[in-house]
C-alpha cells in the first residue's frame, strides 16, 4: 500500500464506484459537488446499479455507467462495452463487496483508491493500490469525502442537491394539494430495505396522531411501490385515530423528492429517503436501534437521530457502540426497532414544532 504523498492537483479524469444502495448514493453526492468545485472541468464516470442510477444519472458533468446487479452475467458483459477504450486517471472504489471488487477489474484506473483500513472489507484492499486516509468520523459522508480529500479536493461541499425537473414538481404538487390542505406535513416513510430495521404499524400511527393533535399537521404516507410498503401504509392508516393521505407507490424517486421540499418533518427508519432528504429543508426524524446513527443517521438532521443503539447493542451483544465493529447492524429479530419508545418520537416531533 502506498504512503506517497499524493497530488494537490484533482485528476481530469475520475470514476466512482459505488453501485447501491439508495441511501449510500444519495450520500456520495456531496463527492460530485467536492469533485466539481475543486476542478470545474473535471470529467467522472459513475459505476452504479440501474435503481439507483435514476436518482443521479442527470448530475450535471457526471456520466453514470450502468450495471444492473440482478442482471448476472450479462450486465457484465454489458458494463464491460461501456468501460472498453476508457481510461481514468484516478478510480474511487467506495463500495466495499465482493461483488464491487469483481466490477472493480473491468475499470481502468492509474489510481485505485480504496477505504482506510476501519471501513474496508470483503478484501478490498487486494483490488486497489492506495487508500483513504484514517477518517476520524464514523459517518458514511464523511469517510466517503475522505476520497475526494484523497484525490486533492479537501474542501467538502455538503450539497446533496440533484436536478429534479419541472414536471416531477408538478406531480408532487398535484399530489400534496388537491384537498387544499394548508396545514405543515408530517411525511412518514414507513419502510426500510431492511425489514428488521422498521418501526412497528401502531407505533407509527402513534406518532402521526401526536402530531396532528398536538401540532394541527398533516400527515402523509410515502414510499416505493412494493407489496411490503403498501401493506405498511395500510397498517399504519388502519391503526390512526386521525385521518392521513397515503401516496405510497404514487411518486418515482424525484417526485418523492419534490414531495419533501414541502414538508416540515420526515419521520424514517434508517432508508434511502432519510439520505435523499438530504437535498432538501425537511427536517428528518430517522430511527436507530439496528444501526448506529453515528454512522447512518440523516447527516443534516444528525441531532433529531431517535438513538436506542446503545440499548439494542447491550440486550443483543452484551457490548457497547463503540466495542462493536465500525457497520455493525443489529438485525436479530423484529424487537430491536421495539426499544424505541413512542415518547422518544413524539418528544423529537415537539422540539421540530418549537422551533421558529
Amino acid at each position: 500500500m502506498s504512503d506517497r504523498t499524493l497530488p494537490a492537483q484533482v485528476p481530469r479524469r475520475v470514476c466512482i464506484l459505488r453501485l447501491s444502495a439508495l441511501g449510500d448514493c444519495a450520500n456520495v453526492v456531496p463527492v460530485v459537488h467536492t469533485l466539481q468545485a475543486a476542478r470545474p472541468d473535471i470529467e467522472i464516470g459513475w459505476v452504479i446499479n440501474r435503481t439507483e442510477a435514476k436518482l443521479v444519472a442527470d448530475l450535471p458533468g457526471v456520466e453514470c455507467l450502468v450495471y444492473d446487479k440482478r442482471g448476472g452475467r450479462s450486465a457484465i458483459v454489458a458494463l464491460k462495452r461501456q468501460l472498453a477504450g476508457r481510461r481514468f486517471d484516478a478510480l474511487l472504489n467506495m463500495h466495499a463487496s465482493w461483488r464491487a471488487n469483481r466490477v472493480s477489474r473491468l475499470i481502468s484506473a492509474k489510481r485505485r483508491i480504496g477505504f482506510d483500513r476501519r471501513r474496508s472489507r470483503d478484501g478490498q484492499r487486494l483490488f486497489v493500490h492506495e487508500r483513504i486516509p484514517p477518517v476520524a468520523s464514523r459517518h458514511v459522508v464523511d469517510g466517503f469525502l475522505g476520497f475526494a480529500a484523497a484525490i486533492g479536493a479537501a474542501q467538502p461541499v455538503f450539497d446533496w442537491r440533484v436536478p429534479i425537473a419541472d414536471v416531477d414538481r408538478a406531480h408532487a404538487g398535484a399530489l400534496l394539494y388537491a384537498a387544499r390542505d394548508p396545514r405543515p406535513i408530517l411525511f412518514i416513510s414507513p419502510c426500510s430495505s431492511h425489514a428488521m430495521r422498521n418501526w412497528a404499524a401502531e407505533r407509527y400511527a402513534a406518532a402521526a396522531d401526536h402530531a396532528i393533535r398536538a401540532h394541527g399537521m398533516r400527515c402523509v404516507l410515502v414510499g416505493g411501490p412494493s407489496r411490503a410498503e403498501r401493506a405498511a401504509g395500510e397498517a399504519i392508516r388502519g391503526a390512526m385515530r386521525e385521518p392521513a393521505t397515503d401516496l405510497i407507490g404514487q411518486t418515482n424517486l424525484k417526485q418523492l423528492l419534490a414531495l419533501f421540499e414541502h414538508g416540515r418533518i420526515l419521520l424514517t427508519p434508517d432508508s434511502g429517503p432519510a439520505h435523499m432528504a438530504n437535498a432538501t429543508d425537511i427536517a428528518t426524524i430517522s430511527l436507530h436501534a439496528a444501526t448506529d446513527p453515528r454512522r447512518s443517521g440523516a447527516y443534516r438532521s444528525r441531532d433529531l437521530c431517535v438513538d436506542y443503539f446503545a440499548e439494542a447493542a447491550s440486550h443483543y451483544r452484551n457490548s457497547t457502540p463503540d466495542a462493536v465493529k465500525w457497520g455493525t447492524r443489529i438485525e436479530d429479530d423484529a424487537g430491536v426497532m421495539g426499544l424505541i419508545p413512542v415518547a422518544a418520537v413524539t418528544a423529537r416531533i415537539d422540539e421540530v414544532m418549537g422551533r421558529p
